[in-house]
């Protein structure tokens, strides 16, 4: 009985986070797949979801690590119960939210792996010389390039790349409009060389893509497929695998970041940016740019090297001016007698 309560429980919010958190229906299929992990847990002790305790859910999270699940991964499924149990105690169906005063797991280790500058400059420009490499770029090599620009560029999901539409381009002011996670719309400002990697790929390569397309398979989607359909998150991913064995889109994504941040970008604009609710999460990426923090704090904290070699330096020029004095002053005292 507590497994088809729990199904009917589940397929519920699953139709809320759907209609009205408008999530995206992978996004909704993630939280699912979480809470089915979890009413499993629970429905080996003849539990239903909502009489969960919060011994229950310390329990859960406690198993997932003698099981090897990273943090990272654990801290999803808690933030998803949380959401989980949150829409049940606004909808009056429990009294207490099991997950209260639960701590998350220390995501904060997991650092987001990115590329140097110089391995994105290489992938790059790999892409560049294929557009040049022949009397004229096919439509897929402009495309090709085009997409790992504006991976780079943007710091563009997967998903909003798959996403975007040719009206979504305003390239004459240099920037995109996205559609993030729950459709929430940013505009993400793009450089030179992506806003000409996507011209070319308008003037020259999506016509081509688009006379493959059969009549009545309309796509408006930006990014086509030799086939002139929309292009699936699976088929990016292997492009920028094949561009670079050891990349990823999401990979693209964090090496953006935190070129930006090294580069002296506050975590603000890096923030609206990337399209992260809080900026807890985008503070990660001061791990990744300790170099440019010890730069920083070297140059400018007043008890810093730079500030204190400085300071050495003061005191040492006043010690020669003092030695000077001293002797001019010992020089004229011999004089008068």
């Amino acid at each position: 009985m507590s497994a088809e309560r729990n199904t009917e429980l589940l397929r519920e919010y699953v139709a809320y986070l759907r209609v009205e958190k408008g999530l995206r229906p992978l996004s909704c299929e993630a939280y699912q797949r979480d809470l089915l992990q979890f009413a499993e847990c629970i429905e080996g002790e003849h539990l239903s979801l909502i009489a969960v305790r919060h011994a229950h859910v310390a329990g859960f999270l406690e198993h997932l690590k003698r099981h090897g699940v990273e943090s990272r991964s654990a801290a999803r499924k808690l933030s998803c119960l949380r959401g989980f149990y949150k829409w049940l105690l606004l909808d009056k169906r429990i009294e207490r939210d099991p997950t209260v005063n639960l701590e998350s797991p220390a995501t904060w280790k997991v650092l987001p792996k990115s590329l140097a500058e110089t391995e994105v400059n290489a992938m790059l420009e790999r892409a560049n010389i294929a557009r040049t490499g022949g009397a004229k770029a096919d439509a897929v090599t402009l495309r090709d390039r085009a997409i790992l620009e504006l991976l780079y560029a943007g710091g563009l999901r997967v998903s909003e790349l798959t996403g975007l539409h040719e009206e979504d381009l305003s390239l004459d002011a240099g920037r995109v409009l996205v559609r993030g996670k729950g459709d929430k719309e940013r505009i993400v400002p793009l450089g030179r060389a992506a806003v000409e990697a996507i011209e070319e790929y308008l003037k020259n390569g999506r016509p081509q893509l688009v006379k493959k397309r059969g009549s009545g398979r309309g796509s408006g989607n930006l990014f086509l497929s030799v086939r002139g359909a929309a292009l699936t998150r699976q088929w990016v991913w292997k492009l920028v695998k094949t561009a670079d064995g050891h990349a990823s889109p999401h990979m693209l994504r964090h090496s953006c970041a935190t070129h930006m941040v090294e580069h002296g970008a506050d975590l603000r604009t890096v923030q609206l940016l990337l399209g992260h609710a809080d900026i807890a999460t985008t503070q990660v990426y001061t791990h990744l740019a300790l170099g440019r923090l010890k730069a920083v704090h070297r140059v400018h904290h007043p008890r810093g090297l730079a500030a204190q070699a400085a300071a050495s330096r003061g005191r040492s020029r006043w010690s020669r001016n003092e030695s000077v004095l001293q002797i001019l002053t010992t020089a004229k005292h011999e004089d008068s007698e």
